[in-house]
């Protein structure tokens, strides 16, 4: 159990949180509302095919109270390591993902970035991604997602598998910047001005979202929708809270 007394932040995930693919959880735009108004709140994402401006919009449009630099992402994060490197990359990634990510530097290839890039998992790319790091580049997970809850509501892989691929075939372990990595929860954190003791993470992924906040000092929070299974259950993963949705958060810290 959670003493909500003590907790003065939350870290919300987006899709299978608040919503779910592209319809709202009923009633989470009025439950987000009755949270900002005792907590401060940062959105965090692994989503890596769309920037942040775009996942802002999507947000807006769907009726939630939000502010863009309150959206913390994989990518967003990604493209802050690679300017503070200054270093060239390969990138693997959607088109649209590849566009926010003009500014950074192409060559020489120092890096190679791997997100969910969807058609651009090819064949050539996988092997331009290869070569770059067996001729030194080291290698970048953007995220490392199993699968997701996709539009025909069923399970998809996620670029998660392609990271062992290439990790397989080159013999290189990469580095991790999006959830589950515990420096994540810290970065997003620290943009609150608070301590991860007293902040919650509330996620639909028992390991990528839940664990990798308690591994950082949050407390953690399972919501059973999104791609939730029992299943999920059965990992030796014991979050500080479970809840049928978002909005039974709000039974707790009323009571």
């Amino acid at each position: 159990m959670i003493d909500f007394s003590k907790i003065k932040g939350l870290l919300l995930d987006l899709d299978g949180v608040l919503y779910v693919i592209d319809k709202p959880v009923p009633g989470a735009t009025e439950t987000l509302k009755k949270l900002k108004k005792k907590f401060t709140v940062r959105f965090i994402t692994n989503t890596t095919t769309k920037p942040r401006k775009l996942v802002y919009q999507k947000l807006k449009n769907m009726g939630f109270e939000v502010k863009e630099e309150e959206i913390f992402s994989a990518l967003e994060a990604t493209k802050q390591f690679l300017k503070e490197k200054d270093s060239g990359a390969f990138m693997i990634l959607t088109d649209e993902a590849l566009e926010d990510m003009k500014e950074i530097k192409r060559e020489p290839v120092r890096y190679v970035v791997v997100g969910d890039a969807r058609d651009n998992f090819t064949y050539d790319n996988m092997n331009r991604a290869f070569r770059y790091l067996i001729d030194g580049a080291e290698l970048i997970a953007a995220a490392k997602n199993r699968y997701f809850r996709d539009r025909d509501g069923r399970l998809s892989m996620d670029c998660g598998g392609f990271v062992v691929a290439l990790e397989f075939a080159s013999g290189k372990e990469a580095k991790l910047i999006g959830k589950p990595n515990k420096d994540f929860f810290l970065l997003a954190v620290k943009t609150m001005g608070l301590k991860p003791e007293e902040v919650a993470v509330v996620g639909d992924d028992i390991e990528s979202d839940v664990k990798g906040g308690m591994d950082a000092g949050l407390k953690g929070i399972l919501v059973k929708t999104g791609k939730f299974t029992p299943q999920d259950l059965k990992k030796g993963i014991k979050p500080d809270l479970i809840v049928e949705d978002i909005n039974h958060l709000l039974d707790y810290i009323q009571a």
